[in-house]
């Protein structure tokens, strides 16, 4: 444990509160569970204090994605927290998954429905193209500059799909809301926020991004469940997604069938499955 930071005098409110979240310790893997598991078994509401405030700085820095469109930062942490209090809520400790890797959806989520409601029509736009662009445009001139490649309106819409002149309008709308993280929190103090939201597990940015296309993956896989009926529902969630799958022979039995068919019964499913994906539903 390295020498705890001084807090700066504090007045603004956003600057206060982070400063207060990074006193909360980190949880080690082990404290988490048992943290979990208590909540989990007892409704132990000790239990899921600690669990929420070992986490605020990573609301924090996930909010600070959204610094960008104008609305006030403590109000995206509000509501991130509110994600995070209901990821906690429903955090299955026996699944083999850190909390934050779960919850990093459900503060998303309330993140995204917070701007939604918060942003007028004009600066959002109403077609689907200026919705991708209010969510994206600043997250692919991020990955443009990664790679020192220069970004122009052009290059932008192609990447996002979308006209040339609805990038450039949607920059406008959006030049003057930048908001540095390296921005001194006060006048006199040199410290800046991204000093008191520092991932001192290292874990989140891997996180963030490794974790997308397996949340964006569930998603499409439990539309595909509830599309199911009958037979096909019970064999994907008792031989395709169950932790403790039957076997194809208890499948055949179930049914009143042979093995082989329960085994092609399944791989239909799986087609089906794999069309789904693949497809536009």
């Amino acid at each position: 444990m390295g020498k705890k930071k001084s807090l700066p005098s504090l007045a603004d409110p956003l600057q206060r509160y982070i400063a207060e979240a990074s006193q909360y310790p980190l949880l080690s893997k082990n404290e988490e569970h048992d943290l979990a598991i208590r909540y989990f078994k007892q409704g132990d509401i000790e239990a899921a204090h600690k669990l929420v405030t070992a986490n605020l700085r990573f609301v924090i820095k996930i909010a600070y994605e959204y610094a960008k469109y104008g609305l006030r930062l403590i109000d995206l942490v509000q509501e991130g927290n509110i994600g995070l209090m209901r990821a906690v809520k429903s955090f299955n400790p026996y699944k083999d998954t850190r909390l934050i890797t779960y919850a990093v959806w459900w503060i998303r989520s309330y993140i995204h429905d917070y701007i939604q409601k918060n942003w007028s029509l004009v600066k959002i736009g109403t077609t689907q193209a200026q919705r991708k662009l209010f969510y994206q445009l600043q997250k692919e001139r991020d990955e443009l500059a990664k790679y020192n490649i220069q970004e122009t309106p052009k290059l932008l819409a192609d990447k996002l799909n979308v006209k040339e002149e609805e990038v450039v309008e949607m920059q406008k709308r959006m030049k003057s809301r930048d908001l540095s993280l390296d921005a001194p929190i006060g006048d006199e103090d040199k410290s800046t926020h991204i000093d008191f939201v520092a991932d001192e597990s290292g874990q989140v940015e891997e996180i963030l991004s490794e974790k997308e296309e397996e949340h964006l993956m569930m998603i499409r896989m439990k539309k595909f469940e509830h599309s199911l009926k009958g037979r096909d529902l019970f064999i994907y969630q008792k031989r395709l997604i169950s932790d403790a799958p039957m076997s194809l022979q208890e499948l055949g039995d179930h049914f009143g069938v042979s093995k082989e068919r329960a085994r092609q019964l399944e791989e239909r499913i799986k087609k089906g499955l794999k069309q789904f994906l693949l497809g536009k539903h």
